[in-house]
């Protein structure tokens, strides 16, 4: 069943004490390092949803600063930009709505139709359609961006979750948390062409660059599923180990591929760390530390950096792609959830 709220939050998920690790100390260390590296050179605004603090932290990725915070509504969570960058779109999660951020001015300029407690969400190719998850109905919504309004619902299992969509907008996926399902959605049909199981509460999905495969991970099950999205099979399963800490606190949740496609980089939560994947392989090439409970992330649009959005700690970590190091932690509000990237 769906969680309860309890104010701003849930009872089960958003416990900072279950989210901590012992390497809590050493994540403090590397927030030293990046004073002496240099810093990147393009500017571009990072957005990063504060889920606790009912705000967006706007930051300068050449100043590597916090410029700004918008107030925005209760437990903001997913987020993701148009495809234009002219705006951004937030999930207000305990106020039941997606608001609308014109990016130039800062603004809330309005509100698209979703359905209760949405979660996650991610735009087509296209720009012209929203789709989120709403937890607390387990509906996926289509939402029409121009009039606002929603178009259809999709019914999927308990608690949806992960978002993805196929490279040609035919397709959409969603995970359901409870039910440990990726669900495949005909959006032409409006309807669930393939339901495939999966390892226990799966929270992410993303398509490879070539959409010759879909990622899930599963935070739970501590796995991440390669999935033949036209055959709706597991191709294979990717495990985690990372030395001194329990396989408990190492939960996969956000996805990234680099834009050629070879490499993939997997948020491993209360674990602190990111994973670095060869994509051909599946084979584990690094661990980053970063900051605590890692979530979700987003690259530069010139792919050079990768930011993360580190709940505990309360930060985002920014990471050199090309040399695979954390170069800077950027203190945000409180409790940060995701982020999006744009000019």
């Amino acid at each position: 069943m769906p969680a309860q709220k309890t104010g701003l939050r849930t009872n089960r998920k958003f416990d900072p004490m279950h989210f901590a690790s012992p390497l809590r100390a050493a994540a403090l260390v590397f927030c030293v390092l990046p004073f002496v590296l240099p810093r990147p050179a393009s500017a571009y605004t990072a957005y990063v949803t504060n889920e606790k603090g009912n705000s967006v932290s706007v930051v300068d990725t050449e100043k590597l600063a916090t410029v700004k915070t918008i107030p925005v509504g209760q437990r903001p969570r997913g987020i993701a930009l148009s495809p234009d960058g002219t705006e951004l779109y937030i999930c207000a999660s305990d106020d039941d709505t997606i608001q609308v951020i014109d990016t130039k001015t800062l603004k809330i300029t309005g509100n698209l139709e979703s359905g209760p407690d949405p979660e996650l969400l991610i735009v087509s190719h296209d720009g012209k359609y929203v789709f989120t998850s709403n937890e607390n109905n387990n509906l996926v919504t289509v939402i029409d961006v121009k009039t606002h309004r929603r178009v259809f619902d999709v019914p999927v299992g308990v608690e949806p979750e992960g978002m993805a969509i196929g490279p040609d907008d035919k397709i959409l996926v969603n995970t359901s948390e409870t039910t440990d399902m990726a669900h495949m959605i005909d959006l032409q049909s409006r309807k669930v062409i393939a339901n495939i199981l999966v390892d226990a509460r799966p929270r992410f999905a993303q398509y490879t660059p070539d959409g010759k495969e879909l990622w899930v991970s599963s935070e739970v099950g501590g796995t991440v599923s390669v999935i033949d999205p036209v055959k709706h099979v597991i191709k294979e399963k990717i495990r985690f180990a990372i030395p001194g800490l329990e396989n408990e606190a190492i939960q996969p949740v956000g996805i990234n591929f680099t834009a050629d496609g070879k490499t993939a980089f997997v948020a491993l939560g209360p674990a602190n760390h990111v994973a670095v994947i060869d994509a051909a392989t599946k084979k584990v090439e690094k661990y980053l530390l970063v900051g605590q409970r890692v979530w979700h992330m987003a690259f530069t649009p010139d792919g050079k950096y990768l930011y993360t959005a580190n709940g505990v700690s309360n930060d985002v970590s920014v990471i050199d792609v090309a040399a695979l190091k954390v170069i800077k932690s950027i203190p945000v509000g409180q409790l940060p959830w995701g982020v999006a990237i744009g000019k």
